[in-house]
């Protein structure tokens, strides 16, 4: 499978959104975001796409937006970085047995990436999955990485639903636990709280520890 590419321009509405940005805000990083963290380690977090203004600006997933201040901080409180905070790629952040990435790699418009480009980028995180130990802990941030995790496996959605704080033993022996996005709607909102994703990643916790 192809590894991440940051020049790819494979999706022609994406290549043409990330252009404008481009002219628009000269010192974003406004192209594919790669990964971030160990491509060994046990812990992976999928999230949907890069932000506006946090990695399509930074060039670092979940790196100086709102979404990114509570993964950070439960991050940090389960042993999972070295900081609780992320503001930029020199920010001196190290994640810890952990990697980072986005279903889709590029800002898609009104951060809703259509049916084609998320079957187009999953070639990606299908390599990444690929690199992982057949034991390794997924978490998925919302429904559509869920589903791409899910895709990159060749498992069937039906029999993995998803919901809030759900556990699955996926057929290559790594588990998937799910969770509402952290996006600055969903906290807001009530619809995901502190304590809420606090749970979901104490039982990554747990999942991890108990790994070889």
């Amino acid at each position: 499978m192809p590894q991440f590419s940051p020049h790819c321009v494979d999706c022609p509405r994406l290549a043409s959104h990330l252009a404008h940005v481009r002219e628009r805000y000269a010192g974003y990083h406004a192209r594919p975001v790669a990964p971030f963290g160990d491509p060994k380690a046990k812990f992976l977090v999928v999230g949907l796409a890069p932000g506006m203004h946090g990695a399509n600006r930074s060039g670092r997933p979940f790196t100086g937006d709102h979404a990114g201040i509570l993964l950070y901080q439960t991050l940090h409180r389960y042993e999972f970085s070295n900081q609780p905070v992320a503001v930029s790629r020199n920010d001196g952040l190290q994640l810890i047995n952990c990697r980072i990435t986005n279903a889709v790699k590029c800002l898609p418009p009104q951060n809703k990436p259509t049916p084609q480009e998320i079957r187009a980028c999953n070639r990606y995180l299908k390599s990444e999955l690929d690199n992982l130990s057949d034991d390794a802990v997924i978490l998925a941030l919302g429904l559509v990485a869920h589903k791409a995790v899910l895709q990159a496996l060749g498992a069937r959605q039906v029999e993995y639903p998803f919901s809030h704080g759900a556990q699955h033993q996926l057929p290559t022996g790594m588990r998937l636990v799910d969770s509402y996005h952290c996006s600055r709607y969903n906290t807001q909102t009530g619809r995901l709280t502190k304590t809420m994703f606090e749970k979901v990643m104490a039982r990554v916790r747990v999942l991890v520890d108990r790994t070889p």
